[in-house]
């Protein structure tokens, strides 16, 4: 066991280790003859489950769209522009304000050429830009060489191996022995810090097991308030009375009976769990998180639940479905008494069935929290999320009944069933109900319908935990909460204190239909970058966007530096930078104790002189641009390629802090942002 776990940590450890560095895009390219006076370049992408590849003709100050480059193009030429094959999808983007064009899972780039001699010699590549929901590539490129007959027919065409093979490799590795040769354009500021920079990462920032022991641990909790659904809390007593008269001649017996239908309870619920997963795969559950149309499916999914749990109707299975898994209980407990051979198995199997039972006869309270669960996990992008999620709250849910059979006496000081019960059903249709529009509004997103912008979002929320604050206020009620014969009783005490939390809540988010950042709902709400209405006007800009420039100022400040690698087509980027940078803490700390560079690794601008670097494995690249040089910086210093990517350095470019890329959580940037002023500090 401890071997295992040390392969774990290991293997743990190595993917931590490797995430900076994205490789979600794998390209090849061929030149394919059409006639004997015509052909076809192509350029094809397979592309990763989550990332899209953008198409061509995109505007200028849009995302970085697909084009064509030739270098040498001899005894040929280009017909038409650069044609894209393939499934495109259109939606309109709010932080570029027009309607973008890309591909996910393939592509293919397709110019057409005329051959003009019998012989072609070609040297080409596209240009294209990569992102996912969180982050994006620099502008990456496909390349082409080939050479061979041309206007010639009925001949083969002659490849020299030495400078004709198709290849698809960066266009940054292309030789040019006219250019000089350095190790970087700084020995001392250039100086690679990756390892510094991934222990500082493994160390603050293990993302996976902080994202499943939060899954568990918010499966564990909708479990126990599964417990207390009216379905399931009037059954502990019978259940538990029947272990008891089973136990009456032998004690461990019932102990035995009581944990092996716990077991069964969290074997039922794991399995469920697991199977979402072999049925849609980590690759299916992946691209769920970011699909329009499953996000309107969880929309309606959790609409419906809400509603259910406000009484106006109920989810049921059939009932023989129940009563067939019972007699078959019966039928086996039967034939365990009368055949002692097959007593102990037949045993189990009867308690398996009956906690089955169970599952069956309590659907249509667990279904609800169910079904918000496994909506939380499958869009979370870990494929062990919809197990563990299952996990915890099977766990939760076998508790009470294996507890209560052990210790039999805690049963007389349990609450009885009542009205309280209901209270807590439709508390949770008021959350099911808020949370339903957390998957609308990344469907309105994706598509740019502009039906819940942000003001809208928190316009919604402040009414649905107002009406929550005044049904456990007791102003209102519902139809479930009337019971004939029963007079109307005020509300608990607990009742009303929840009201008030709820109100104040209600309250907390009015500041945001203004633009104030409401951190708390930060994770729910759309970007601020979608309210149409917004008095929080501050804007963040760098005052520098040259390394070497902005290293030399914070020298002579004595001031820590933040760099910013961005892109001008990095959608993710300006999302960030209105979310977060323009929260009034995380602006004056930018303006007043950094020095803020942001490095635009899509900037076309030429550099002065090219300039041909040497990597970490020997490769020469050339770098022709700004945004190139950028790009090699981010890659070769701090060993990442994807943006936004955000670093505290010093003035001798070691890093202070651990990296962080997109993430709208405002108190964690301030964190970040203090924890490497005081590191700077010291």
């Amino acid at each position: 066991m401890k071997k295992a776990l040390t392969i774990f940590v290991f293997l743990l450890a190595v993917v931590t280790a490797t995430a900076q560095m994205q490789d979600p895009v794998h390209v090849r390219s061929e030149l394919k003859k059409i006639s004997d006076t015509e052909a076809e370049l192509l350029f094809s992408a397979t592309i990763d489950a989550g990332w899209h590849v953008y198409s061509t003709g995109l505007a200028d100050d849009g995302p970085i769209s697909a084009t064509f480059h030739a270098d040498k193009m001899e005894g040929a030429k280009t017909v038409g522009s650069l044609k894209a094959r393939g499934k495109e999808q259109k939606v309109f983007d709010k932080v570029f304000e027009m309607e973008v064009r890309y591909f996910e899972q393939a592509v293919t780039f397709v110019q057409k050429i005329q051959f003009t001699q019998p012989q072609y010699n070609i040297e080409c590549y596209v240009e294209y830009g990569a992102c996912n929901d969180r982050m994006c590539m620099p502008p990456s490129t496909i390349e082409l060489k080939a050479s061979g007959k041309g206007l010639e027919t009925g001949e083969k065409e002659t490849v020299d191996p030495s400078d004709s093979t198709l290849i698809a490799t960066p266009h940054s590795q292309r030789e040019n022995s006219q250019l000089s040769t350095v190790n970087s354009p700084d020995s001392t500021l250039w100086q690679p810090v990756v390892s510094e920079l991934r222990a500082m990462n493994t160390g603050t920032d293990d993302l996976a097991d902080h994202s499943l022991l939060y899954i568990l641990l918010m499966g564990f909790v909708g479990g126990l308030l599964a417990v207390l659904m009216p379905c399931i809390w009037p059954i502990i007593p019978m259940t538990v009375s029947f272990f008891l008269k089973r136990a009456k001649d032998d004690k461990s017996r019932g102990i035995r009976d009581a944990l092996t239908y716990g077991i069964s309870i969290i074997v039922i619920y794991l399995g469920l769990g697991l199977l979402v997963t072999a049925l849609f795969g980590s690759d299916t559950l992946n691209a769920m998180s970011t699909n329009a149309f499953f996000n309107i499916f969880l929309f309606l999914l959790l609409v419906v639940f809400a509603l259910s749990f406000f009484g106006w109707f109920e989810i049921k299975l059939p009932d023989s479905w129940a009563t067939k898994v019972d007699q078959k209980s019966d039928e086996l407990s039967s034939k365990a008494v009368a055949n002692s051979k097959l007593s102990s198995l037949n045993s189990q199997l009867s308690i398996f069935l009956m906690a089955f039972t169970l599952v069956l006869v309590s659907f249509s309270c667990t279904a609800p929290i169910i079904g918000l669960l496994l909506v939380e996990t499958t869009t979370s992008g870990n494929w062990l999320a919809p197990a563990m999620g299952m996990l915890g709250f099977a766990i939760a849910l076998a508790l009470p009944f294996t507890l209560f059979a052990l210790f039999p006496s805690w049963l007389k000081q349990a609450p009885k069933s009542g009205g309280w019960m209901n209270i807590i059903k439709v508390v949770l249709g008021f959350i099911e109900l808020a949370f339903a529009l957390k998957f609308f509004s990344v469907a309105d997103l994706a598509y740019g319908w502009h039906l819940m912008d942000r003001e809208v979002f928190l316009s919604l929320w402040i009414a649905i935990f107002t009406l929550l604050a005044l049904y456990l206020m007791g102003v209102f009620r519902f139809q479930s909460d009337v019971v004939e014969g029963e007079p109307h009783r005020p509300m608990p005490v607990v009742c009303i204190m929840g009201g008030l939390v709820s109100l104040a809540f209600a309250i907390y988010m009015v500041p945001g239909l203004w633009g104030a950042p409401c951190k708390a709902v930060s994770a729910f709400a759309p970007p601020i970058s979608t309210q149409d209405f917004n008095l929080n006007s501050k804007t963040v800009e760098a005052r520098f966007t040259d390394y070497e420039q902005g290293m030399a100022a914070a020298k002579a400040e004595g001031k820590p530096v933040l760099i910013d690698f961005t892109g001008f087509g990095c959608v993710n980027c300006r999302k960030m930078e209105a979310a977060v940078w323009t929260d009034p803490q995380v602006a004056d700390l930018l303006e007043k104790k950094f020095v803020l560079i942001s490095l635009y690794v899509d900037d076309k601008t030429p550099l002065a002189e090219p300039i041909e670097v040497t990597d970490a494995q020997g490769q020469k690249r050339t770098l022709r641009t700004v945004g190139a040089k950028w790009s090699y910086l981010q890659s070769q210093k701090f060993g990442a390629n994807a943006q936004p990517f955000y670093v505290i350095i010093n003035n001798e470019g070691h890093p202070l802090m651990g990296s962080r890329s997109y993430d709208e959580d405002i108190a964690a940037y301030v964190d970040f942002l203090r924890q490497g002023l005081k590191r700077y500090a010291e």
